[in-house]
């Protein structure tokens, strides 16, 4: 036999070993949203399998809408190096405005404008404070949403804000093929920054950045100014999230979910996002919003009360931490 077949056969034979060490990188480099999904979803069809019905999938879907939107402002300004706590502020003053009444004698086209520029505004001011002041992100976009929540709370005097307008409703009471719109808007808006961060120039400037933001500022990128749009963009996320909470509730509240940006920034971290390495995309994050979905209606099927939500939520957030720093390493 030939040396050049020998080293062919030796080549094609591998041990078992190496097989499962193969199997392992494998799962290593997949996002870790993927393997949490895949895990629900086998315990949910053991023991809860009502919720893979088409009629529940519809509903986890419609519910996973804001969240998913959400999520993807979060993903931009981590890959960028940077936080966003502002959201729940956002949505609190969104639910605001569009429940007070204080809207109600414009056009129904200022009750989605109005929201979306706040959310404009507060994004400028998280992004010029961050990007070009140096404050800390953690400290000005927590303070943003403690002055908005105190708004929120002055304006409407402790009691709950009306009802949603009965168009805005529509957006998630109506179907399409079985799903509601705001599935539509969600699926639609991630290919759209799917698209964008594979092959707009802005991106490629937010890898870059994000691998090295020394070396970018050094080598002329407008770093500054994508950090400050990252910011915009997210806010303005937050506020269209909020607008499709709010839709589905059909009533204001003065008190939006606060583990809001907490269940964001899990999200994006299982979607393999990881602050500051430029890397991860948006189908990670995507699925991990589906996992949280399933996970809360699978709790809510199992009777967990709210303090074991709670626990869940925490165990969940301390594991995508842990699986983003083996990644890294």
């Amino acid at each position: 036999m030939s040396t050049r077949s020998t080293n062919e056969i030796s080549l094609n034979m591998t041990t078992p070993k190496q097989n499962t060490q193969s199997v392992f990188q494998w799962l290593l480099r997949l996002p870790p949203s993927y393997i949490v999904l895949a895990g629900l979803l086998v315990v949910i069809g053991i023991f809860a399998s009502n919720l893979l019905s088409p009629l529940f999938t519809s509903i986890i879907l419609r519910q996973c809408a804001p969240l998913g939107i959400i999520v993807l402002g979060q993903a931009l300004v981590m890959r960028a190096g940077s936080i966003d706590l502002s959201v729940v502020g956002v949505s609190a003053m969104t639910i605001y405005l569009v429940t007070s009444g204080i809207l109600s004698g414009l056009h129904p086209a200022f009750t989605i404008v109005i929201p979306l520029l706040m959310g404009v505004l507060v994004g400028a001011v998280n992004g010029v404070l961050i990007a070009y002041v140096r404050a800390s992100a953690v400290m000005i976009t927590l303070g943003v949403t403690t002055v908005l929540l105190g708004l929120v709370s002055w304006m409407t005097a402790g009691q709950p804000p009306g009802a949603v307008p009965r168009w805005l409703n529509l957006v998630t009471s109506e179907r399409l093929f079985g799903l509601s719109y705001a599935v539509y808007i969600w699926v639609g808006l991630t290919l759209v920054f799917a698209g964008a961060l594979r092959y707009l120039v802005f991106g490629k400037l937010l890898a870059a950045i994000g691998d090295s933001p020394k070396a970018a500022a050094i080598s002329g990128l407008p770093v500054k100014r994508v950090i400050c749009v990252s910011h915009i963009a997210a806010s303005l996320l937050g506020a269209m999230g909020a607008l499709l909470q709010t839709s589905a509730l059909g009533v204001g509240s003065i008190k939006p979910g606060l583990d809001l940006a907490m269940n964001a920034i899990a999200a994006a971290i299982l979607g393999a996002v990881t602050f500051g390495s430029g890397r991860g995309g948006v189908l990670g994050p995507f699925v991990a919003v589906l996992a949280f979905g399933y996970l809360f209606a699978a709790l809510t099927v199992f009777g967990v009360q709210e303090p074991g939500r709670l626990i869940v939520q925490g165990v969940v957030i301390a594991v995508a931490a842990i699986s983003a720093g083996i990644r890294q390493k």
